[in-house]
């Protein structure tokens, strides 16, 4: 990664962790992808932009394998999604041979922007929703 990239991502998670993040958890229909942390094996929730397609959430992760998100699914791919207010479960699929730009272009507009602006390693994630709803 060049010094540029990793500027770049070192004030992009910084901005996302501290100011981004903590608001947009807390706004009811924000879409949220929860991983168990890898090693603390606490839920941690992540402010995401993706589509839900049938039975599976699409998103793109803007720093592929840096992501924490991405390495927690790595250890656990066991994931809750939340859309519309609502909690699903399901299983989160890492698919490094999609493209990713590509995916981008059937994902919303305003998320995509972003991702496209910031990312320096994109990487596709699919979630394959369960049945019915996860708990609270």
């Amino acid at each position: 990664m060049s010094r540029i990239d990793d500027l770049r991502f070192r004030v992009a998670t910084t901005f996302q962790r501290r100011v981004l993040n903590p608001v947009l958890r807390r706004v009811p229909l924000q879409t949220l992808l929860e991983t168990t942390g890898r090693v603390s094996g606490l839920p941690r929730r992540t402010p995401v932009g993706g589509r839900r397609v049938g039975d599976s959430f699409w998103l793109v992760s803007e720093f592929g394998d840096r992501s924490q998100y991405v390495r927690n699914i790595r250890a656990d791919p066991r994931v809750r999604v939340r859309l519309g207010g609502r909690w699903h479960e399901g299983s989160a699929h890492l698919l490094p041979d999609d493209d990713p730009k590509a995916r981008l272009r059937d994902l919303p507009m305003m998320n995509s922007s972003a991702v496209r602006a910031i990312g320096t390693n994109l990487l596709t994630v699919r979630v394959d929703l369960g049945d019915g709803e996860a708990r609270p």
